[in-house]
Order: structure tokens, then sequence, then C-alpha cells
């Protein structure tokens, strides 16, 4: 039986950032303002640990905010200490960070290898220098290179976040940074698009006609593409879109941009019926389509919006849906009169991926 994989998460708000780039407002996007320290990490893990089932978990102390290995030395070792507690005790597996590309050398490295950390995650957000200038990122592409082989060389899992639709991008910007972090082997990444905070400077910047984001349907072309190709690569993908949280919400601290709460859904959606449609457009007569019951919300997602749009398509009248929990979640099988054939999303799009195809360009 797989183990559950538990995050208790610890915020560092803006503490270790010496950058205001663009897109950010910490307290919104963390939801917190409040400082952490040895107590805060203690008495949120015993809180977490009380709803945990340790012995059939996976259990992971993870600082996000701000930029970790930033904040003073003194400040990385009192957080950090109180982790490594945790881990040398066997109450928690892992211990993960997030950090700016320019705050990473050989003495932060043999630091946070003494305290037992095990992955760090990069903030990349792209690998066009232009675009990270437009962003006010304050570093450049080099410094993602030079970081991220420095992180795998002390043996570290490395995780790459990368953001689509900043000042400046584009699709094909975007692709490059995908290719490009690649490149690093990362182990782990997220994909966020862009979106538009209140009270960041790429409100101002969107208000002046200098800056628009991504429509949703632009995110989902784009995000299907990134997706598809960090998929093929065997690079996992952790998350899909920024996390709401009682302090982000659509309308009140959103201005404009491709926010949705299940954004991952929506591209893992719209990649299903893709699939779909190419099985079974030219096919006449009934068609019958199984799914284990737990993958019918990727299929139906959007209120069915790209199931009924695939359907558009397809020359069939008679397209059923049926339950079959035999199969495995991602997995579809399809019977056309006297054929039963079954394809993954996974196999779909590798050979999406090998045949060089894509939706956007």
């Amino acid at each position: 039986m797989s183990k559950n994989h538990y995050i208790i998460p610890l915020f560092v708000p803006h503490e270790g950032c010496p950058h205001n780039c663009v897109f950010c407002n910490q307290n919104s996007i963390t939801g917190s303002t409040e400082k952490v320290t040895a107590i805060t990490v203690k008495d949120t893990v015993e809180e977490y640990l009380k709803t945990i089932d340790r012995e059939n978990s996976i259990v992971e102390i993870s600082f996000f905010g701000g930029t970790f290995t930033a904040i003073p030395l003194e400040k990385q070792i009192e957080l950090l200490t109180a982790a490594k507690y945790y881990k040398d005790r066997g109450i928690v597996d892992f211990i993960r960070l997030s950090t700016r590309p320019d705050y990473i050398d050989d003495l932060i490295l043999e630091n946070l290898k003494k305290f037992s950390v095990d992955i760090i995650e990069l903030g990349v957000q792209s690998m066009n220098d232009e675009v990270l200038r437009l962003a006010g990122r304050g570093h450049s592409k080099a410094d993602t290179v030079n970081a991220s082989i420095k992180i795998k060389d002390y043996g570290f899992i490395l995780g790459h976040q990368i953001m689509l639709g900043l000042p400046g991008d584009t699709f094909e910007k975007d692709l490059e940074t995908c290719y490009e972090s690649l490149k690093l082997k990362p182990d782990l990444c997220r994909i966020y698009p862009a979106l538009v905070l209140k009270n960041t400077p790429m409100e101002v910047m969107y208000k002046r006609g200098e800056y628009k984001p991504y429509t949703l349907e632009e995110a989902i072309k784009i995000g299907k593409e990134i997706y598809s190709i960090y998929s093929f690569h065997n690079v996992k993908i952790i998350r899909v879109g920024l996390q709401a949280t009682d302090n982000i919400a659509e309308g009140r601290d959103i201005i404009d941009g491709p926010y949705h709460p299940a954004f991952r859904e929506l591209v893992e959606g719209s990649l299903l019926c893709d699939m779909i449609l190419e099985q079974v457009k030219s096919l006449e007569g009934e068609v019958n389509l199984y799914i284990n019951y737990k993958y019918i919300s990727k299929l139906y997602a959007n209120k069915k919006l790209f199931f009924n749009d695939m359907k558009r398509y397809i020359i069939t009248d008679k397209l059923n849906v049926l339950v079959d929990n035999s199969l495995k979640i991602g997995e579809i099988a399809f019977k056309y009169k006297d054929k039963c054939w079954k394809m993954s999303i996974f196999e779909f799009i590798s050979d999406k991926v090998k045949e060089g195809k894509n939706y956007i360009l």
C-alpha cells in the first residue's frame, strides 16, 4: 500500500528576499506576515503530527515563501536546527526549502547539508534574461544554471519553479524556459501562470497598459505544452497553478490573469479530451469509453467544457462514458464494434512530444 505524503508548511514571508519582483505580494501569496522562529517550527510540527498516521505516511517539513538562504545565517541555523530535531528522530522524512538562484554557493550548500536538508527548490521563473529583467528578478539565467549544477553536485533533490506569461514573455519564451530548465535535470517542478495581484508593481504595469496577462484559455494551452514536456522527461510536477489561500481570492486580491482554483485539473482534463478526440474522431456508430471513477473529474473538468467541445469534432453521436475501476488512473479503455484498446494519458503525451506536435505554435 502506498503511503500518504504530508507537507508541514512553514512560511518565511519575504524575510530573506532582497528584491521586489513585479508579480510579488508576499503577504497575499503566503497568507502570513508573522516572523517564523524555532518555536513556530516546533508548534507547527507538533500540531500537524496530531492528525498524521506516522506509520503509514511520508512527512516533510517545508520552508516556503521569501528566500530562505538569503536570511541571516544565524536565523537559518535556528530554523533548521528545529527541523533537524524531528528528522534525526525519524519523526519526519524530509526537509525542503525554496530560494533564489543567486543565493546559492558552496558555503550555503555545505550548511544545508549539515542540517540534513533534502530538497532545494529554485525560483527560476524564466530562463530568458530579458524577461527576468522586466520581472525585476535581480538574477540571470546564468545564476540559475550555476545554482542548479551546484545543488545537483551536492546531492540535493533539485526543484524548479517556473512562471508562465511574465512581462515580456511569449509562448516561445515559455517553451525556451522549459527546455533550458530540462538541461539542468531538475527532479521536480512547479508551474505557475503569472497573475496580477493587488499592491504589486505588475498591477501598476497592468493599469498603465504595459502588461497583459494570459487569458485562462491561453494559460491552459501553454500549460498543456509545458506539462507534457516535463512529464515526458520524468520530471515530477508537484503543482500547476497558484494554490488558493484564505488571502488569495479572485476579485479581491487578484486583479486579472488566468486564475482558477483547480488549474491543474483544467490542464489535465483538456489533455485527456485531446487524447479521446484523437482516438475516436473518425469513428461512426456507438463508441464506449471506460474510465476509473476517480478520474471522471478530469474528464468533466470545468463543467464539461473540454468534454463537450471535444464532442463537437467527432462523428459519432453515441459516445458512452462507463466506469471501470480496474483501469489505472490516467488510463482510458475504448470499445468500438469488435475492437477494444487502451491508452494512457502518459502514452499520449509521449507520442506528442516525440512527434514534436504542440498546441500553441
